[in-house]
C-alpha cells in the first residue's frame, strides 16, 4: 500500500509558511488560518512576532483574545482595536492585559475609536507605556481629563492629522471657551 503524501503546503518550511501567513491583510484570515492544523497555529504566532500592524476593527474580540495576539505581535508598532457596529468589546481589564506587552513602549499608533467600555482607568495604564505614540485616535470614548493628563505627560511624540508635531495643545472647559483649561 503506497503512503499519502502531505499536501505541497504541508511541506513548506515552517519559517515560510509564516511568512506568507504575515501577508494576510485579515485578521479574521489569520485566525482562520490558525485553526487549520497545530503546525498552521504555531505558523500564526510566528508570523504574528514579525507583524508590524494589527487591527481589531470590525471584529467580534474580547479582552483576553486581543491581549494574547497583541502580546505574540513584539514588533507591533501601529493597533487598531477600534470598535465597528459588531466590533470588539475591549473594557479597561483589556487595556490592562494589553499595557503589559512587549511592544507597547514601541507603539507609534493607537486608535481605541468607539470603546465605549473603557475608562480613565485603562487608557492611563496604557498611554502611560506607549512612550513612542506619534499618532492617537480616542474619539467616541468617554474618557475624561485624567487621560488627556496622561496622553500630555507620556505622549512627546504626538503628531496632528498632517504629520506635524504637537508642541501646544490647548483645551477649554465646555462651559468657558474663552478660558484656558489645559496646555501641553
Amino acid at each position: 500500500m503506497a503512503k499519502e503524501e502531505a499536501p505541497h503546503v504541508e511541506r513548506l518550511p515552517a519559517d515560510l509558511l509564516a511568512h506568507v501567513l504575515s501577508l494576510l491583510p485579515s485578521f479574521h484570515d489569520l485566525a482562520m488560518a490558525g485553526g487549520v492544523s497545530q503546525r498552521w497555529h504555531q505558523a500564526v504566532g510566528r508570523s504574528l512576532s514579525s507583524r508590524r500592524r494589527l487591527s481589531f476593527a470590525g471584529q467580534r474580540t474580547g479582552d483576553d483574545f486581543t491581549a494574547r495576539l497583541v502580546r505574540a505581535a513584539v514588533n507591533l508598532r501601529d493597533l487598531d482595536i477600534s470598535r465597528s457596529c459588531w466590533g470588539c468589546q475591549i473594557t479597561d481589564q483589556g487595556l490592562l492585559k494589553l499595557s503589559s506587552a512587549t511592544c507597547v513602549p514601541n507603539l507609534t499608533s493607537i486608535s481605541l475609536w468607539g470603546l465605549a467600555r473603557i475608562t480613565d482607568k485603562g487608557v492611563v495604564h496604557l498611554i502611560s507605556r506607549a512612550r513612542s505614540l506619534q499618532h492617537l485616535n480616542i474619539g467616541g470614548t468617554f474618557i475624561t481629563d485624567e487621560s488627556l493628563y496622561a496622553v500630555a505627560n507620556s505622549c512627546a511624540n504626538l503628531k496632528d492629522g498632517e504629520g506635524s508635531s504637537l508642541q501646544s495643545w490647548v483645551f477649554f472647559r465646555p462651559s468657558d471657551p474663552i478660558q484656558t483649561y489645559f496646555v501641553v
